[in-house]
């Protein structure tokens, strides 16, 4: 259940700042979270009950206070970052390492694009990394207007890959937008199969397997997902395969998302590299409603929440996107 509660406001510790929070997101990992789905979730989750019980890992807002030995920001900063170990980004307020994934927000970037550029860009460069994509390679994205998606186009992109792109009719327009080189769309035509053959397979929403794209990889060829896949299988696949075949599953575990990659991804925004694609924000009040949306799995890109209304930051104008 999800539910609006009053709760203490925390006071920053050591090394720590306090955020009050502008915007904030309900992502998959909310939801995974939330219901404890798949199974294995709840090893991490807690078995009985939620030990988070304010979930959101994405935030954006203004810091109120700092702790000692605070050098990094100062209050009045605008900053951005990805709670994903600690959660708590669905509240007014969130104390935050000053040394965690955090960065002051990229110059003429709202708190709505703030808030919803962090989660999908860190799977997505965690899955180019692990693959080692480069420049002249080719590249099939699977579910391409996702959150994970819509940022590997990009990312891909900016490499100088050849993308191509799988998505719902309507959306073709908006990833071509991105960035692919060719656009599929995925009730027309079967992606699996696909007259051309590819270096990578991205399946950006979980909802095919290597099984299915196997014959779309090149004889040294890599299957990514960002999902366990069916019966939980990508990551014993990806144990497997290296060992009986050229074409592998790699299933890339996240790493620590820090400071350093919150510099890199600032970066990228900066350079025009990266920008988040945002479908409906939602007040505070209406985050269930939010949670309802985003388990549909129709969402496009990101759903943000505005935690404290539609308030611009200070040094941009009254408009946001």
């Amino acid at each position: 259940m999800v539910r609006i509660a009053e709760v203490d406001k925390p006071t920053p510790g050591d090394g720590e700042v306090l955020v009050q929070v502008h915007a904030t997101t309900v992502n998959r990992t909310d939801c995974g979270f939330r219901a404890a789905k798949p199974w294995i979730v709840r090893f991490f989750s807690g078995l009985l009950r939620p030990k988070a019980t304010i979930l959101g890992t994405e935030f954006a807002g203004e810091v109120e206070a700092v702790g000692d030995g605070v050098s990094s920001f100062e209050v009045g900063d605008s900053v951005f970052g990805f709670s994903e170990d600690r959660f708590g980004a669905h509240a007014e307020y969130l104390a935050f390492p000053e040394d965690g994934a955090i960065a002051t927000i990229p110059d003429g970037m709202s708190f709505v694009e703030a808030a919803a550029s962090t989660e999908g860009s860190h799977y997505a460069l965690s899955g180019i990394r692990k693959s080692k994509i480069g420049s002249g390679q080719r590249v099939l994205i699977n579910g391409a207007t996702g959150a994970i998606g819509s940022a590997a186009v990009q990312l891909l992109k900016d490499l100088g890959a050849t993308v191509t792109a799988v998505c719902d009719r309507e959306h073709v327009e908006l990833v071509r937008g991105l960035g692919a080189d060719r656009v599929i769309d995925r009730a027309a035509e079967d992606f699996t199969k696909d007259a051309q053959t590819y270096d990578v397979v991205l399946d950006a929403v979980g909802k095919s397997s290597f099984g299915r794209c196997r014959r779309l990889l090149e004889r040294r060829g890599i299957y990514l997902s960002s999902d366990l896949g069916p019966y939980n299988l990508n990551p014993i696949l990806a144990l497997v395969t290296p060992l009986f075949g050229r074409r592998r599953v790699m299933f890339p575990i996240p790493p620590k998302h820090d400071r350093d990659e919150m510099i890199h991804l600032k970066g990228l925004i900066e350079s025009g590299a990266f920008r988040p694609v945002v479908d409906r924000r939602y007040p505070l009040d209406d985050i269930v409603e939010a949670y309802r949306y985003v388990e549909t799995g129709q969402k496009i890109g990101n759903v943000v929440i505005d935690v404290v209304g539609d308030r611009p930051r200070s040094d941009l104008s009254s408009s946001q996107p």
